[in-house]
């Protein structure tokens, strides 16, 4: 017995350097995904969207969607890299070569689409970002992602501009005949913060856009649109956007090699049992 297992360990084909790559990086990815999918299904129910179907005509757009999506795609192709690899299962292994290049194929006609149909992205954009303001005080998610978006990201307001916000029932300037006391203003994620704040003023967007307001709007709030904004963001930015592109392309046709490379192996080695 003893000089069987040295065989077999002297002569397996199967490498184990390889192998326990695949299996580390894809236990991250397993329970990332697992994290991720966890949080989008808690915000989901916490906003009772099973309960309530009218919220699913924009599912496309709730921010909680997108992160049971991101979960459930990472998490699968964790645990089809990670289980592939340490039970040495071929199968599991030529699914997780396929869903990477599946997932590498999708970016590489995203970022081909985007420049070709770069004026229909932009209207969609627009569309959508207008869907977000006109619900920004019925979804918590969506209200999050918009201030993160005018307030951290962009330093902007609106779409357009900060007149974007009539959209909105709440701070449409008519509202203020029904008691709305942000009407005719805008979130405070419009405001330009100062240094001095302490504590964040969340009513410094009240009465902005009156034509008797007092104070000039451009020193207390972000004037330009958060599309414009987009684009000037990625005109200055499209070298790191392209570098972190082309690094994540690189880390899945490496992925996709690991793992056509370990099946190869596993060949090998049943070969030679037989």
């Amino acid at each position: 017995m003893p000089g069987i297992r040295k065989y077999r360990r002297d002569t397996t084909e199967v490498s184990c350097c390889l192998k326990y790559v695949i299996f580390g990086v894809n236990v991250l990815f397993w329970f990332l995904g697992l994290i991720v999918l966890a949080v989008g299904i808690w915000a989901w129910t916490e906003k009772d969207t099973f309960n309530n179907l009218s919220r699913l005509t924009n599912i496309a757009l709730d921010p909680a969607f997108i992160l049971i999506c991101v979960g459930t795609i990472t998490f699968i192709i964790g645990f089809t890299g990670c289980v592939g690899a340490l039970r040495e299962n071929t199968c599991l292994l030529a699914c997780y070569a396929v869903f990477l290049a599946l997932l590498l194929l999708a970016e590489m006609t995203a970022g081909i689409l985007f420049f070709v149909f770069k004026d229909w992205i932009k209207q969609q954009a627009t569309m959508g970002f207008q869907t977000f303001i006109t619900h920004y005080r019925e979804d918590p998610d969506q209200q999050n992602l918009i201030d993160w978006i005018q307030e951290d990201w962009l330093q902007c307001c609106g779409v357009e501009g900060p007149r974007d916000w009539d959209r909105n029932a709440y701070f449409n300037c008519s509202s203020g005949a029904v008691g709305s006391r942000e009407a005719c203003g805008v979130p405070f994620s419009c405001c330009k913060s100062k240094p001095q704040d302490i504590i964040r003023n969340k009513q410094c967007g009240y009465d902005v856009r009156k034509p008797t307001y007092n104070f000039d709007i451009a020193k207390i709030i972000y004037d330009k649109g958060c599309i414009e904004a987009a684009e000037e963001w990625f005109d200055n930015n499209l070298l790191i956007v392209a570098t972190s592109a082309v690094c994540i392309a690189f880390a899945k046709i490496l992925g996709i090699c690991f793992a056509q490379n370990l099946r190869a192996d596993i060949f090998a080695q049943k070969a030679k049992w037989h």
